[in-house]
């Protein structure tokens, strides 16, 4: 479909769906010798419906045998519905990034799974809000910001980014731009380190509660947003209970697994008299012609693993929603942490990596 024919009859696309579609690259814009943003429209022409702060899963060819899944939030705004952008960081250790910085070009396909997450104001609503980000973590701030810059160029927003040095600011330019159009945006920057040669002007050094005070006085009044690296995530958590915040007004972005669950729990599941082998159920792996014994406290995902069925996994704490699978017969256990729809649920879909089998079970993998 040409580009002209899309604008016609933009109203008559559907959705993009992760189980039918691709992601096609439609381009690959350098913002700093290690961040990268790539942008990306549906194989076949549809819209993108997802929340400002979403993240999407990408599956990436690294290996002939074996892809890699990474997990990397939107940077784009859905205002602008027609394609979808993640920016990322290549560290130097940087296995699925790198790949991207080094093969992927406008024309090339990739499977994605999602988009998903709670880390919205959509979700998480309030009269006046507050973004603190450090070094990449800036891009679900950056969905929103564009978001309310379309839509509610008056919405009330602090917005402090953090980062090693002034080259690390990415999308400083453009803040200040949006800054020029919302009149109720104040900028705050705060790097680490900087050459007092290079014409840096902002603070220096860590944010912290005279920082904080300094750059959004009323903070105690706000809605916050924290995404980072987990000890920067943890240190304005700290600070922020120290100053007296209210914390069911704090979120945070994280794509850490769900936490184990305790030897006590697993027993409670199996349920009185149920224990060691007499709680093991079967799991038959249709598409495989495979099944495998599943004992107490392990999941699908493990199970599959263990006999060998692939399923693909990222988060591997039901977050990503990458390890979806249809359950064609038997009942789960599944604790995801919101990396599944509920119609989804409805329709027969678990993920792997969070279900337990509560007796047998067949599942379409």
């Amino acid at each position: 479909m040409t580009t002209v024919s899309t604008f016609r009859h933009f109203d008559e696309l559907q959705p993009w769906n992760d189980r039918h579609d691709l992601l096609e690259c439609i381009a690959a814009t350098v913002e700093t010798p290690d961040v990268m943003t790539f942008t990306f429209r549906s194989d076949r022409d549809n819209w993108f419906r997802y929340l400002p702060g979403q993240f999407v899963t990408l599956e990436l060819p690294v290996s002939e045998n074996e892809p890699v899944f990474r997990t990397y939030t939107l940077s784009s705004t859905p205002s602008r519905p027609f394609s979808v952008s993640v920016t990322v960081k290549a560290q130097a250790t940087s296995i699925g990034t790198r790949w991207m910085f080094d093969n992927l070009k406008p024309g090339i396909k990739l499977k994605a799974f999602g988009p998903l997450g709670d880390f919205s104001f959509v979700r998480h609503p309030g009269e006046k809000y507050l973004f603190i980000s450090g070094g990449s973590g800036i891009t679900p701030m950056m969905s929103m910001i564009r978001w309310m810059a379309d839509c509610t160029p008056q919405a009330d927003v602090g917005f402090i980014s953090c980062a090693r040095t002034p080259d690390d600011l990415f999308f400083k330019t453009e803040l200040e731009c949006l800054a020029a159009q919302m009149p109720k945006l104040s900028l705050g920057f705060i790097v680490k380190n900087h050459n007092p040669r290079d014409g840096w002007h902002g603070l220096r050094g860590r944010i912290d509660a005279a920082r904080l005070s300094l750059l959004t006085p009323d903070f105690r009044e706000r809605t916050v947003f924290c995404c980072g690296p987990e000890p920067f995530m943890r240190g304005v958590r700290d600070m922020l209970k120290v100053c007296g915040f209210n914390m069911d007004r704090y979120h945070e972005e994280s794509f850490q697994p769900a936490a184990a669950p305790a030897a006590e729990e697993l027993a409670v599941r199996a349920g009185p008299g149920e224990t060691g082998a007499d709680a093991v159920a079967t799991v038959t792996f249709t598409m495989a012609g495979k099944e495998a014994k599943c004992p107490p406290g392990q999941t699908i995902l493990q199970t599959a693993r263990a006999i060998g069925v692939r399923i693909g996994a990222a988060c591997e704490g039901g977050l990503c929603g990458t390890c979806r699978i249809m359950k064609v017969s038997g009942e789960v256990d599944m604790r995801h942490n919101g990396g599944i729809l509920d119609e989804e649920i409805e329709e027969g879909y678990i993920l792997a990596c969070c279900s337990q089998p509560t007796g047998d079970v067949s599942i379409e993998a």
